[in-house]
């Protein structure tokens, strides 16, 4: 059976990590080289670096940051935020990650997942969705949630596969932050609708949040950043307790 992954999430802003809740209310969290280097250290399976406002603000995802996490890391980690080309990609793949996230990008041009997937391969593209539940529809969001759209997530989901996608970040935009567990049954539907790895993300308070994620959620990864960030739960800890209710993890 595949171990299910662990993954800190570093959302960048202005050369920091910083998290919100509900995708608002920013605070710095650290610096995210060494951040990353404490998780790495820990045990954490992949790391995830999204720097959040670079789609909003027009501009690149920081390469030089991406080098500098190359360094220090030696577990794979993916990097998202202002990808819009083959040639992001590559420059950000060559300055060290394993992998690239692309999310606004590929909505509003569904052609360049095929692009990347057949430029690099299918395993270094996640395609992330931030969605959010409105009137029992999930609608995808665009530019750090802040762009709605009529897109429906199951729906962009399998499109997103079929074009290319490697794995789907799933980002419940009704969970993020306020570490209330993340939205399982919509996991569990995406889990019954792909045949590509989901990662969950947005809801983590606790470890049970994690062990439900992965029983009932089916999902293949789980992704947080403020219970870590903040030391309100060890990744060691974490893992353990999984381990001893019989969750794959690797220790």
């Amino acid at each position: 059976m595949l171990t299910k992954r662990i993954i800190p999430c570093l959302d960048i802003k202005d050369g920091r990590t910083v998290k919100g809740v509900n995708f608002i209310g920013l605070r710095d969290a650290g610096d995210p080289v060494e951040l990353a280097e404490i998780y790495a250290n820990e045990g954490a399976d992949e790391l995830v670096f999204l720097d959040i406002t670079a789609t909003h603000e027009k501009r690149k995802t920081l390469v030089d940051l991406v080098k500098h996490v190359g360094e220090k890391v030696n577990i794979p980690f993916t990097v998202g935020g202002g990808v819009s080309s083959v040639e992001d990609v590559r420059a950000i793949l060559k300055a060290g990650a394993d992998k690239v996230a692309i999310n606004s990008a590929a909505v509003k041009r569904p052609e360049l997942i095929n692009e990347l997937s057949l430029a690099f391969g299918n395993q270094c593209i996640v395609v992330a969705i931030d969605a959010k539940e409105i009137d029992d529809s999930w609608k995808v969001h665009l530019v750090g949630g802040k762009e709605p759209t009529d897109i429906d997530l199951f729906e962009w989901a399998i499109e997103a596969q079929q074009r290319g996608a490697g794995e789907i970040l799933f980002t419940s935009m009704n969970h993020d932050g306020t570490k209330n567990g993340f939205a399982n049954d919509t996991l569990l539907q995406l889990h019954k609708l792909l045949n590509i790895p989901v990662i969950a993300s947005g809801g983590a308070g606790n470890i049970k949040h994690f062990a439900d994620t992965f029983n009932f959620g089916k999902a293949d990864a789980a992704l947080a950043a403020s219970i870590f960030h903040f030391k309100e739960i060890s990744i060691p800890d974490l893992k353990l307790e999984l381990k001893q209710q019989n969750i794959p993890v690797r220790l």
